[in-house]
């Protein structure tokens, strides 16, 4: 029985005695599924198939409309608890049925889309900006060519406020409790600004739960759930490494100070 009290640690509903722990943590970018993750993503996918709390089309009953499939990868990070209790946690990148916090699956590192948050009132913002501006390309009357050019300006400037804002909400930590921002991570790598969703991979929010909350990371492992909504690149069911793009950076500051298998060529 579990003695965790933490409404995101979920324990393994089959014995797990049988199996070895890692002595290393995954190399996140090129791996093969320890045991205990394919035992987790089992039970996760065992979950999202008969959960009734949520909708989100995933396009894989044929009654859906296939015009709207949005498949999400999801993630799962095996833990050690303070009570030495194994388990594990879940996560989804990104939104999942239009919301980011749903039971079962740990909290986004920062919640963009809280109803009290700076970003509803920005978006609306922009959508005014962008109403004006419509209007006015729709005249042909010269006097309002440099009125249009100035609104374009504006618009581009807040815009880029906005997105800066939204970095500057974003903190991540590692096993030594070291914490970075979002923009210190990609400046020191890269000399750029983070793109956009930096942050909101399945990866990053499971590492950042088990350092707030004294777990320690054993395995991760990422699959495909869903249809592909773009190309055929994405499997259902198939597991993915993270991606280079948004995580390498925030994960290199993450897993700092942690040993982690053989780093594979990629």
């Amino acid at each position: 029985m579990s003695t965790t009290i933490n409404p995101y640690f979920t324990s393994f509903n089959v014995s797990i005695d049988a199996y070895t722990l890692p002595e290393r943590f995954t190399y996140p970018f090129q791996y093969v599924p320890h045991p205990l993750s394919l035992l987790a993503a089992k039970q996760l996918q065992e979950y999202l198939d008969t959960q009734t709390v949520w909708s989100h089309n995933f396009g894989l009953n044929k009654a859906e409309d296939h015009t709207t499939v949005i498949g999400k990868m999801f993630g799962v990070l095996v833990v050690e608890t303070a009570q030495k209790e194994i388990g594990f946690l879940s996560a989804f990148s990104g939104k999942l049925a239009s919301g980011n916090q749903h039971a079962a699956f740990v909290p986004p590192v920062f919640d963009l889309l809280a109803p009290t948050g700076f970003l509803n009132g920005g978006m609306q913002q922009l959508s005014k900006m962008n109403t004006v501006i419509e209007a006015l390309e729709q005249t042909l009357e010269q006097e309002y060519v440099m009125q249009l050019q100035q609104l374009k300006v504006q618009r581009k400037a807040f815009s880029i406020e906005l997105q800066n804002k939204i970095f500057d909400q974003y903190f991540f930590l590692n096993q030594a409790g070291e914490e970075k921002s979002l923009r210190a991570i990609f400046k020191t790598r890269s000399d750029n600004n983070p793109p956009s969703g930096a942050g909101e991979c399945a990866a990053p929010k499971l590492l950042q739960y088990a350092f707030q909350h004294q777990m320690k990371p054993l395995a991760l492992a990422e699959f495909w759930w869903g249809l592909s909504p773009k190309s055929d690149h994405w499997k259902h069911g198939h597991f993915y490494p993270c991606c280079h793009e948004k995580c390498k950076p925030i994960l290199e500051h993450m897993l700092a100070g942690m040993l982690l298998d053989e780093n594979r060529t990629e």
